[in-house]
């Protein structure tokens, strides 16, 4: 299958979700769907790996999901809605898988999300309690 590149691509720290990587992360994206379902949390929980292996994944994708390492599974075209359904089960937070994709401690990604919040709760006032970006 060709695929046509488009500008979007280049943008620096952007990982796009598209018809491309969608279609090169299906089993990975399968795998985080089918964790809609209990018994299938807690048969990743207990055989990660076995569990892995019922999808069709490549290696460096089954590398990545039982490191735990969101942001390769990310740039790899896992969807971050389905992405979350692996760290939430799993016990990460979502500040640590933030931390992880920046690439710093939890504790350092908490701090900038402080850093960032400055003035909001003012914003979020002068706007009438409401914030809409």
């Amino acid at each position: 299958m060709s695929w046509k590149k488009h500008e979007y691509e280049e943008i620096p720290g952007t990982y796009v979700f598209d018809g491309k990587t969608s279609h090169s992360s299906y089993g990975l994206n399968k795998l985080f769907y089918s964790f809609n379902q209990a018994e299938n949390r807690q048969a990743f929980a207990e055989d990660p790996a076995g569990y892995a292996d019922r999808f069709d994944l490549t290696d460096e994708q089954r590398q990545a999901l039982l490191s735990g390492d969101f942001l390769t599974l990310l740039k790899m075209g896992a969807n971050i809605y389905y992405l979350a359904k692996l760290a939430i089960p799993s016990g990460t937070s979502v500040q640590d898988a933030g931390a992880s994709f920046h690439g710093i401690s939890t504790e350092e990604f908490k701090g900038l999300l402080q850093g960032n919040a400055e003035g909001f709760q003012e914003k979020l006032r002068d706007a009438g309690g409401f914030w809409n970006g």
